[in-house]
């Protein structure tokens, strides 16, 4: 065995090419092939990395929180001749987190895009359901939890969270063409905006929310 691998490295060294193990590359770890990575990474330049085509932010850094808890932008994306922030975290979740809610069709064919993150479903705006930031999403750890959301005329709604309002990536079919969200968004449905008596037309409106 200690010959084999002697063998394998100094042929390694004569052709110049990186010694790979059996084990396929996760992040940053060396390949010659697409086979060489894990899951949906990509060889790029010697080592595996996040594929551009299909959206991943495997190898994605987290934005850096400073001390107040809110996240610095990770980068900028430039779209219809507008440069918009990219975040991979959002502020420190807290007992009374602050956000900006707004407004998101969740049916086919509606201005959210795609099916749901969670669950690769569409529903009905007649459900009390949101999308989080990115940061908040937390790559699906919160799925199916559900919730709570208080405007600032006292009224509160329990709400379940069915998908990520991407704050990475935007400005394509898959996000309605949209931009990407803020690093503070409450995305909810109709029925969320009806609970809380807040009207639609008013945009982004200030509320807190808390795991229930």
């Amino acid at each position: 065995m200690a010959t084999t691998t002697l063998f394998l490295a100094s042929l390694s060294l004569i052709m110049n090419l990186p010694l790979l193990s059996n084990a396929i590359s996760q992040c940053n770890g060396p390949c010659q092939t697409p086979d060489d990575c894990d899951g949906q990474l990509i060889c790029i330049n010697g080592k595996c990395n996040d594929d551009p085509d299909v959206g991943t932010h495997i190898c994605t850094s987290p934005s850096p929180l400073n001390p107040s808890g809110q996240c610095q932008s990770s980068g900028t994306l430039t779209c219809n001749d507008q440069t918009y922030p990219q975040y991979t975290c959002s502020p420190t979740v807290t007992s009374q987190t602050n956000a900006k809610l707004t407004n998101n069709d969740f049916s086919e064919g509606g201005d959210g895009g795609g099916a749901s993150k969670c669950d690769g479903e569409y529903h009905d705006n007649s459900e009390p359901i949101v999308a989080l930031s990115t940061g908040w999403y937390n790559g699906g750890s919160r799925c199916g939890k559900m919730i709570k959301i208080t405007a600032s005329n006292g009224r509160s709604v329990m709400a379940k969270v069915v998908d990520e309002c991407d704050s990475v990536n935007g400005c394509d079919k898959e996000h309605a063409d949209q931009p990407p969200c803020g690093n503070n968004i409450v995305d909810g449905s109709n029925a969320v905006w009806d609970a809380l008596g807040l009207n639609i037309d008013d945009g982004a409106v200030d509320v807190t929310w808390s795991m229930a």
